[in-house]
């Protein structure tokens, strides 16, 4: 199995749950802050919409312009949600195009014509595909529990769901 379909099945996997995070949002809490130095929960929740497909495109590229860190303010959850959906699509439409060559050519991040982060593509894209995504959503894991929202089991059980495979399993 190739790299980008090893990351591919991972991605697959995780997905559906990333997708159960975003949707458990309430509406009328987009704006919500648990810090005035935090994300509001909108915020938070349109980075991790939009990560995999921007992260997609951008590692595409031999090297891009580092990013400004502005996150936007989402208008409604079904704006996160439809980013999201694209999102992923984006991903399953892209990763499998890079061979294992591709995999281990070197990225760069740019500020100007300094690099600031030169990596193996397929080491950034496991940084920032994966782990990086995964802190986020623990993130909005803590966002959720503070707004008193059901918190998804993601890779085991919260305090409010067992992990998915139990799930299925209590529903065979």
């Amino acid at each position: 199995m190739s790299i980008a379909q090893d990351m591919l099945k991972e991605f697959e996997h995780q997905a559906p749950i990333t997708r159960g995070f975003l949707e458990r949002l309430p509406e009328d809490k987009l704006t919500w802050k648990p810090h005035e130095k935090s994300m509001s929960a909108g915020m938070l929740a349109y980075h991790l919409a939009t990560v995999p497909g921007a992260l997609m495109k951008a590692v595409a590229q031999s090297s891009v312009p580092a990013p400004d860190f502005k996150f936007p303010e989402p208008k409604n959850k079904e704006e996160i949600l439809a980013v999201f959906d694209e999102s992923v699509e984006t991903v399953r439409a892209e990763l499998p195009k890079f061979d294992d060559a591709a995999m281990h050519e070197t990225w760069r991040l740019m500020n100007g014509d300094q690099v600031v982060l030169a990596q193996e593509r397929g080491l950034f894209l496991r940084d920032v595909l994966f782990s990086h995504l995964y802190q986020h959503r623990g993130q909005f894991s803590v966002y959720l529990r503070m707004l008193n929202v059901a918190v998804p089991a993601s890779f085991g059980p919260s305090a409010d769901e067992p992990p998915m495979f139990m799930q299925n399993e209590m529903a065979a």
